[in-house]
């Protein structure tokens, strides 16, 4: 469903992807893990064209990912994604939120896109809120909501950019638990995750991605249980044994 081929991206001299080659098979969940600043979201923010890249291709179910050309905006309804500060219109209530990309993208008759969006929250457990504005919800449901408004795209794929990093600890457990609920449906996810156990549970595969380049990759239990190239064994030991 979605392939990268010999990929580089610079920010100006800094080389932030350095040939970066991997797939994602439909109905697949893969991590991706690394150290900050390894180029970890710039792989999800290229896929979905919100950034250029300098050289390779990346396709989406056979179509070239081109941010300038018309298609781009046929690909974003393709695979949708969950950022880490929600990105919500705090002036707008969480079912408007949800609504927004079906009536103005896809031009959805506001009776339907309602009808679904109502089902969506509830899907993510926050039927009651349907009526909130952002700053009313805690971080995980604005997360929550964030994930219901990237579903009402119908998207053949999501892309979760650590999407649990900026909750409190004890709201991490509900976006996690949404986030399983979809990859038991089948749902296509490529997900950066700083979240260990949930990698190893819920993900087929795992990357290891280490100053721009994929350091190791395999089976999600195998990486995370007994990693080969000795830059992920040092990198998982200090994430699940930090001092």
């Amino acid at each position: 469903m979605i392939e990268l081929n010999d990929v580089h991206k610079s920010f100006g001299k800094v080389e932030v992807l350095k040939g970066i080659t991997a797939s994602v098979q439909k109905g697949e969940v893969v991590c991706i893990i690394g150290p900050s600043g390894s180029g970890k979201s710039t792989i999800l923010r290229c896929i979905n064209g919100l950034e250029s890249y300098d050289r390779g291709e990346i396709s989406v179910e056979g179509l070239k990912v081109d941010r300038d050309a018309p298609s781009i905006v046929n690909i974003r309804t393709r695979v949708s994604m969950v950022f880490q500060r929600f990105n919500l219109f705090p002036h707008r209530t969480a079912l408007e939120n949800v609504i927004e990309g079906p009536l103005y993208v896809k031009k959805e008759p506001r009776a339907q896109a309602l009808e679904r969006g109502r089902a969506l929250l509830a899907q993510v457990g926050l039927a009651e809120k349907a009526d909130a504005h952002p700053p009313q919800l805690s971080g995980g449901q604005q997360q929550r909501v964030a994930i219901a408004r990237a579903l009402a795209m119908q998207p053949k794929a999501i892309l979760f950019d650590e999407p649990t990093s900026a909750l409190d600890p004890e709201l991490v457990g509900d976006v996690l638990g949404v986030m399983r609920k979809l990859a038991d449906d089948g749902m296509t996810m490529v997900v950066v995750t700083h979240e260990m156990g949930f990698a190893r549970d819920v993900a087929d595969r795992v990357l290891f991605i280490d100053g721009g380049v994929i350091v190791e990759q395999g089976p999600a239990k195998a990486l995370l249980n007994q990693p080969q190239h000795p830059r992920t064994q040092d990198f998982l030991r200090r994430v699940l044994h930090p001092l």
